[in-house]
């Protein structure tokens, strides 16, 4: 039996970094009080979602590795805490610009950088403005507690992302998140449809899955988005087994023994039959 603690935090975020760093770091704290081991925090939290309009003057938030100074921060609570600790950030190198997740392990070793995949583009999110598609490939992390597998938000609606991560050895996956309202559509509601895809996933994959959102409304200039919370955890196939509300700030937490899982993944036997030479349309933009 190998049991890991995971967590989820959830909260609303101002234009202020510090304040941002601080309110994340007392709900990590409290994860960790709950015995979380993987605790995940939400996509770009420290600051407001500026990926609303598209302004030039929100380039200058973004920061190296070495210059970002929530890295820095979240590594000595890794140490302190002992717990493992995937943190977004606005990422420079050079003269590109990443949507961005620095792994932390439980001994404050950097394990290495995600860099977001799938960027979207459209009325509210338009991300494509500031980030250069990753380039780091989608790939695992061996923790000291659990080999992880990370997506970033848009990462998170594209099954491959999943089965590549699940494929390379995850046990578990994360997607730290910013998603909403739709400004061009405020009727419309993503939010169980945001959730079925990754459990969906999850089912897919005999994985846990780990998602969490931020809350509240950020209006940027003409542009405002309601962040609808709902960060979940999965079992591993695909069941909501903890969800914050829709406003609510705070930390969910589950225990999962990883030995039994990889039993039941086996059972199941999806990864035995998976037919690789037969997916070659994959590998295409149509299909031909």
């Amino acid at each position: 039996m190998r049991e890991v603690i995971v967590a989820a935090t959830q909260m609303s975020c101002s234009d202020v970094v510090s304040e941002n760093i601080v309110k994340a770091e007392k709900l990590i704290r409290e994860a960790a009080i709950k015995g979380a081991q993987i605790i995940l925090v939400q996509e770009l939290f420290q600051n407001l979602y500026f990926c609303q309009v598209q302004v030039e003057e929100y380039f200058k938030l973004a920061k190296t590795l070495e210059d970002d100074a929530a890295i820095h921060h979240f590594k000595k609570l890794a140490i302190e805490l002992q717990v493992v600790l995937p943190i977004s950030f606005f990422e420079r190198k050079n003269n590109a610009f990443y949507n961005a997740v620095a792994v932390i392990d439980a001994d404050g070793e950097y394990l290495g950088t995600y860099r977001k995949t799938h960027i979207p583009d459209g009325p509210g999110y338009c991300e494509k403005f500031y980030f250069t598609p990753g380039d780091s490939g989608i790939k695992v992390f061996k923790t000291k507690v659990a080999t992880i597998g990370i997506g970033i938000c848009w990462d998170q609606w594209f099954p491959e992302t999943a089965r590549a991560l699940t494929l390379q050895g995850a046990e578990i996956l994360l997607y730290p998140t910013a998603i909403g309202t739709e400004p061009s559509k405020p009727e419309y509601d993503s939010k169980d449809h945001w959730q079925r895809v990754m459990q969906g996933h999850s089912a897919a994959n005999i994985i846990p899955i780990i998602a969490s959102n931020r809350v509240g409304a950020e209006k940027i200039e003409d542009s405002e988005i309601t962040f609808y919370g709902s960060s979940f955890i999965t079992n591993a196939i695909g069941e909501k087994i903890a969800e914050l509300g829709r406003t609510e700030e705070g930390v969910i937490t589950s225990t999962f023994d990883l030995d039994q899982i990889a039993e039941l993944r086996s059972f199941w036997g999806f990864f035995r039959d998976r037919r690789p030479s037969m997916y070659s349309s994959l590998l295409t933009k149509d299909g031909e």
